[in-house]
């Protein structure tokens, strides 16, 4: 009971950290709606493997995870697995620079409105996949 608690959490805050992207793409904060996407996708897919029984790895992009266990999630998940490892992968990759930065890497010059929309895109064909699993 209490991992179904867990996974209902997930889920509900995974919605309103979307709902925040759009706020912080109005603030013209792309770089932040570039880190948290990647924050909501994690949640969606650590929610996919807990609902399914499944131990969640302590890494942040858990695609590996998910494609080596391809048997235990329903058809939708293997049918997408290609498009859930590049979103999860390459956000996953934008994690630490997007919200740190570099000496030659200024978060808040580097990233574009286009590049926070590509990322909300990629956190939403997340959920809809999720959530089509958890049905």
């Amino acid at each position: 009971m209490q991992r179904y608690r867990l996974v209902k959490d997930y889920l509900i805050r995974s919605e309103k950290r979307l709902k925040a992207l759009e706020f912080l793409k109005s603030e013209q904060d792309y770089a932040d709606v570039v880190r948290e996407a990647q924050e909501v996708v994690e949640l969606l897919l650590k929610a996919l493997i807990m609902a399914y029984g499944l131990d969640i790895p302590k890494v942040h992009d858990v695609s590996k995870f998910i494609e080596e266990n391809l048997n235990v999630f329903p058809d939708i998940i293997s049918s997408n697995i290609t498009k859930i490892k590049q979103i999860s992968r390459t956000l996953r990759k934008e994690r630490e620079i997007s919200f740190y930065g570099m000496e030659d890497f200024i978060p808040s010059e580097e990233y574009t409105k286009e590049d926070a929309e590509q990322a909300i895109n990629w956190a939403r064909e997340i959920k809809d996949i999720v959530e089509k699993a958890l049905t």
